[in-house]
């Protein structure tokens, strides 16, 4: 999987899109943590600081496990056991991690289970689309010389779908739907193991290609999400000289008619640089001999002084 994603929701926007209900039924707003370090981006890339939904229960000891809050973590995850004083110094990548060797690894075996964005808003305001949910695993990392906790978190990745398997064997594992959410975020009613069942490959997405805008992490405009067909293009004009040379040769050009072929009408013609291929009248020898006379009359116009001295 590519190391972008992108979140540029407001925060109220962001809060209503990851609405739920509670285990009584009853319709709840997640609430936040830290939000003044949420910073919307069209273009996030790992080390980055992304919005992750998570259980109450994770950071409110005696909390409902069904209720939720959000907290914004750095992506790419920073191990609870590592001792380096820099996470930068960490030698391996842990902005994704495979599902099926999870469990095993010693980098995620005591992480904590959340979701980046949020879920479906009950209002209807996605127009039938919402946030995509990736489930992901979260650690709380403590400075061994002290200091602020660093939250993190890693997407875990499954093999890709068919219809994304011509891109990259990977994608993200995808929560589809409120009901695998609550399941994925209720820890304390739902067995780890019963968890992992909803990590699979999803058909349920919809993609396009951007531009290359994307691979620079500073670019962060609306234009790194609009499909690469959609981008306005630069035409294509002709430069001064293009234009004399055009002009030259409508003049210069010997004339020849075509009665067999009927001429295309002029809405049917392509622009200019196509235009001038199809409407040419003469033949590569003919357009050779033109410049060889061309090159003939230059040179017997030379001045004398120029022309090389024979015996």
């Amino acid at each position: 999987m590519c190391g972008r994603t992108s979140c540029h929701l407001s925060k109220e926007v962001l809060t209503r899109a990851c609405a739920y209900r509670d285990r009584q039924g009853q319709r709840r707003l997640p609430e936040w943590r830290d939000p003044d370090r949420y910073c919307p981006s069209y273009n996030k890339s790992p080390q980055s600081s992304s919005p992750v939904l998570l259980s109450r229960l994770h950071v409110e000891k005696g909390a409902d496990s069904s209720e939720r809050v959000i907290a914004p973590m750095r992506w790419g995850l920073v191990p609870s056991w590592f001792k380096e004083a820099d996470p930068s110094k960490l030698q391996f990548n842990t902005s994704n991690c495979r599902s099926d060797t999870m469990m095993e690894k010693r980098s995620f075996k005591s992480e904590s289970m959340g979701a980046a964005d949020g879920p479906e808003d009950w209002e209807k305001v996605w127009d039938n689309w919402r946030p995509l949910t990736m489930a992901g695993l979260f650690d709380c990392w403590e400075p061994p010389e002290g200091g602020d906790c660093l939250y993190s978190y890693t997407i875990i990745t499954v093999d890709s779908c068919k219809g994304l398997n011509d891109i990259h064997h990977r994608m993200p594992a995808i929560l589809d739907g409120e009901e695998a959410v609550s399941k994925w975020l209720d820890f304390g009613e739902v067995s780890a193991q019963e968890a992992l069942k909803l990590i699979h490959p999803t058909e349920n997405i919809t993609f396009h290609p951007v531009s290359s805008v994307v691979n620079n992490s500073r670019n962060n405009t609306p234009e790194c999400l609009l499909p690469v067909d959609s981008l306005v293009k630069k035409e294509l004009k002709a430069s001064g000289s293009s234009q004399k040379m055009l002009q030259w040769l409508a003049t210069k050009s010997p004339k020849k008619e075509d009665t067999k072929a009927p001429q295309k009408a002029e809405s049917d013609v392509p622009q200019w640089s196509s235009q001038f291929l199809k409407k040419s009248p003469f033949s590569r020898r003919r357009g050779a001999d033109l410049l060889e006379r061309w090159l003939k009359r230059e040179k017997e116009e030379e001045p004398v002084a120029k022309r090389p001295h024979t015996q």
